[in-house]
């Protein structure tokens, strides 16, 4: 089982906590997005990322001396999204980490997929950014297949935790032998599920936390997942989704 989340936002550097273990395995396709964004004016560079002054200032400089191989932070440290607070990966064990290491999966439109002790360095570039690269379009055309029969040679079962602007990377490209299992965490509404993205990316970590505490490999005992107030639904879910939904407080 691999299990694929999203990226945050928000970055940190931390080069003190733990050691970087690698470079992240698309590292020639970044310094490709690397290349590009550095070629844009700073007025493309803000109405590509969609953020007021101040956040693409900050950005601006932190691409002008973008080093992708020094001073790095490990890729599940970098990220200070709600997702990864709840995640708490800087307080976990020894043996939890090893189980993230080997089966979590942090989707990116600048680094395609990334392992969890792979050193990054701060970026700001969404994978539904219109970025045109190397021909193609979109970001999701850069990546294509690639993420998906990475994922494919890992594993048979991919667990998404990961919100659709990133599983959309993953889902249409793999093969029929892998199957592609989306969590869905909301609150039941006006006859429906509602989802709320605050609470989602709650429990998505809380999630990854618990399947890491668990040591959970098979798909089965996912449904057993009960933290925040969440509880599997069996009559709401399918083969392809397991819905959870928060009980009334």
């Amino acid at each position: 089982m691999r299990i694929i989340i999203a990226p945050a936002k928000k970055m940190t550097v931390d080069t003190d906590s733990f050691a970087v273990e690698g470079l992240p395995q698309f590292l020639p396709q970044a310094e490709r997005l690397k290349a590009v964004l550095q070629g844009m004016s700073p007025k493309e560079l803000q109405a590509l990322w969609k953020c007021g002054d101040a956040i693409a200032k900050l950005n601006a400089e932190r691409l002008e001396r973008m080093d992708l191989r020094r001073n790095l932070t490990p890729a599940i440290l970098s990220y200070e999204g709600i997702q990864y607070r709840y995640m708490a990966p800087g307080v976990m064990e020894s043996a939890h980490l090893d189980y993230l290491r080997e089966r979590l999966r942090i989707l990116s439109g600048f680094y395609g997929l990334l392992r969890p002790f792979d050193g990054v360095t701060p970026y700001r570039l969404e994978m539904q950014a219109r970025l045109p690269a190397d021909g193609c379009r979109d970001l999701y055309q850069f990546w294509g297949d690639r993420l998906a029969r990475r994922l494919a040679q890992e594993t048979e079962l991919v667990l998404n935790l990961a919100s659709r602007e990133y599983s959309r990377a993953v889902e249409p490209h793999l093969p029929p032998s892998v199957r592609f299992v989306t969590c869905t965490f909301g609150e039941w509404k006006d006859g429906r599920v509602a989802e709320k993205g605050v609470f989602c990316k709650m429990a998505r970590g809380q999630m990854v936390r618990w399947l890491a505490e668990n040591h959970v490999a098979d798909r089965a005992d996912i449904r057993a997942f009960d933290q925040l107030g969440f509880r599997f639904q069996p009559e709401l879910s399918s083969e392809d989704r397991d819905v959870f939904l928060k009980e009334p407080a």
